[in-house]
C-alpha cells in the first residue's frame, strides 16, 4: 500500500480557514433570521474578525518583500513594516472610534463634542490596552499550548534573554508612561508626540542592535576559523572584546557548537516571492507594482471592516446596556489580534520560539506607541487642539483606573513568568491563560457596575 503524503500546515490552515468561515456565516444567518440580537453581533464580530485576518496576511507578504527591496534589517523590519501589518486593526479601530463619536453629535456644541471625544478615546484606549493584555499574555500562552503538542521533541517555548532584557523592557517602560499618562485628568497632542518619539527610539536600538549582532557574528567566525579546535569560550569572549563588544560564555559555548556544525553565521533570508491570498489558496506573484497594489487594497479591506468593528461594539454596548468601554477591551481587542496570534503561533511551529514572543512585544510597543498616538492627535485636531478629556462627569472614566492597575501588575507578573527559566511550558501557558481570565473578569463585573473603578 503506497505511503500517504500528509498534509503540510499551509494545507491545513488554507482548508481550515474556509471552514470556519463558513461556519462563521452560517451562525450569522441563523442569528439573523432568529433576531437573536446579541448572537447576530457576536458572530458578526468572528467574520469581520477573520476578514481582517484575511486582510492582513496578504499585506505581510507585500510588507516583508518591500523591506528585503530595500534591505531593510530583520529586527527594523519587523518593528516598523510587520507591526504595520499585525497591528493596522488596532490603529483603523482607534481612528473610526474617534471618528464614529465625534461625527455623531452637533459640532456647535463644545461640551457635546468634549463629551464625544472623550467616550471615543476612551474606546480606543479599552481597544488597544485590551490588545496589549491580549498579546502579552495569550499569544505566548497559545504559542506554548500549541508546542507542547505539536513538537514532541522539545515541548516548551524557549524565550532568548535579548527578548526580555530588549522587547521586554521597552514594552514595560513604553506602559509606564502610558500609564503615566492616563492618570492625568486629560490627555493632550503632545503627549502623542512623545510616544511617537520614544517608537523612534525603540526602532533605531532594534537597528544597532542588528548591526553590532552582525559585527559578533563576523568576529566570532574569524576567530574561530583561525584557532579551530582549540577554540574555547573564553577565547571567544576574549576575540569579542578585542572588537569593543562582549558576548556572554553561553553564547560563545553556543558559537563554538554552531562553528562544528557549520550553522555560525549570518543566515540568509528567503526571498518573499508571492503573497498568499484566501487563506493561502492563491498566490499572487510579487514585484514593484503587485506589492504596493496588495499594500493599498489590504488597507482599504482591513479600514472597512475595522469600522463594521467599531459599530458593533457600539451596538453590543447598547444592547447590552453597558458602557462601550468594556465592550472595547474584550470584543474589539480580541477581534483586532487575530493577525498577531497566527503570525505568532505560525512562528513558533517553525522553530522560532523567541520570533513568536518578541514579534508580540513588538506588536505591543507598536499599539502603546502609534495606535493611541494617531488617534489621539486626530482626536486633538477634530477638536481644536483642545486636551481629551479622560473623565465622565468629573470623575475618571468608566474602567480607567482598573485598566490602568492591570496594565503594570499583569505586564510584570507575565514578564516574571517567562523569565523563569527563560522558558514556556504547558503548565505556565494554562496559568497565563488564567491570568487572562482574571482580567476579562475585572471586565464583565465592571460592565454589569459590580466594581466601581
Amino acid at each position: 500500500m503506497p505511503n500517504e503524503v500528509e498534509p503540510t500546515d499551509e494545507e491545513q490552515v488554507s482548508t481550515i480557514g474556509p471552514i470556519v468561515s463558513v461556519l462563521a456565516l452560517v451562525t450569522l444567518g441563523i442569528c439573523y433570521a432568529g433576531g437573536w440580537e446579541v448572537g447576530f453581533l457576536v458572530s458578526s464580530v468572528v467574520v469581520i474578525s477573520i476578514l481582517i485576518w484575511q486582510a492582513c496576511d496578504p499585506f505581510a507578504d507585500a510588507a516583508q518583500w518591500i523591506g528585503q527591496r530595500f534591505e531593510l534589517p530583520g529586527s527594523v523590519r519587523g518593528a516598523t513594516l510587520d507591526a504595520v501589518a499585525s497591528s493596522m486593526p488596532e490603529l483603523f479601530s482607534g481612528l473610526f472610534f474617534v471618528i464614529v463619536a465625534l461625527t455623531s453629535v452637533d459640532p456647535g456644541d463644545p461640551k457635546a463634542l468634549e463629551a464625544a471625544g472623550a467616550e471615543g478615546y476612551a474606546s480606543t484606549i479599552a481597544t488597544c490596552a485590551g490588545s496589549a493584555v491580549y498579546n502579552m499574555i495569550l499569544i505566548p500562552a497559545f504559542c506554548a499550548l500549541v508546542i507542547s503538542f505539536y513538537r514532541q521533541s522539545r515541548p516548551t517555548i524557549d524565550i532568548d534573554d535579548e527578548v526580555i532584557t530588549r522587547d521586554g523592557v521597552w514594552f514595560v517602560g513604553c506602559n509606564l508612561v502610558l500609564v503615566v499618562f492616563l492618570f492625568q485628568d486629560a490627555v493632550t497632542w503632545w503627549m502623542a508626540v512623545v510616544l511617537l518619539g520614544l517608537y523612534a527610539v525603540y526602532v533605531y536600538h532594534l537597528f544597532h542592535d542588528a548591526q553590532v549582532y552582525r559585527v559578533k557574528v563576523r568576529a566570532i567566525q574569524r576567530h574561530l576559523e583561525k584557532v579551530g579546535e582549540d577554540a574555547t569560550d573564553v577565547t571567544v569572549i576574549e576575540a569579542v572584546k578585542a572588537e569593543g563588544y562582549r558576548v556572554s560564555r553561553v553564547t560563545a559555548i553556543r558559537s563554538i557548537d554552531a562553528h562544528a556544525e557549520g550553522e555560525l553565521g549570518i543566515e540568509e533570508e528567503e526571498q518573499t516571492r508571492t503573497a498568499g491570498v484566501f487563506f493561502g489558496m492563491f498566490d499572487v506573484p510579487l514585484n514593484g507594482r503587485s506589492a504596493w497594489a496588495i499594500i493599498v487594497c489590504s488597507t482599504l479591506v482591513s479600514a472597512l471592516a475595522c469600522y463594521f468593528l467599531v459599530e458593533s461594539t457600539y451596538q453590543a454596548a447598547e444592547v447590552l446596556s453597558v458602557p462601550a468601554f468594556f465592550v472595547a477591551v474584550i470584543i474589539a481587542a480580541a477581534a483586532s489580534s487575530v493577525p498577531d496570534t497566527l503570525l505568532a503561533i505560525g512562528a513558533a511551529m517553525r522553530g522560532d520560539d523567541s520570533g513568536a514572543v518578541s514579534n508580540a512585544f513588538g506588536s505591543n510597543i507598536f499599539d502603546i506607541c502609534v495606535c493611541l498616538s494617531i488617534p489621539l492627535l486626530v482626536n486633538s485636531y477634530l477638536l481644536g487642539w483642545e486636551p481629551v478629556s479622560l473623565l465622565q462627569d468629573g470623575h475618571p472614566a468608566s474602567g480607567l483606573v482598573g485598566l490602568r492597575v492591570l496594565l503594570v501588575v499583569l505586564t510584570i507578573s507575565t514578564l516574571g513568568i517567562m523569565w523563569h527559566k527563560r522558558q514556556l511550558t504547558r503548565t505556565k501557558a494554562l496559568v497565563l491563560c488564567g491570568s487572562y481570565v482574571l482580567f476579562i473578569a475585572y471586565a464583565v463585573l465592571g460592565s454589569l457596575g459590580l466594581l466601581d473603578f
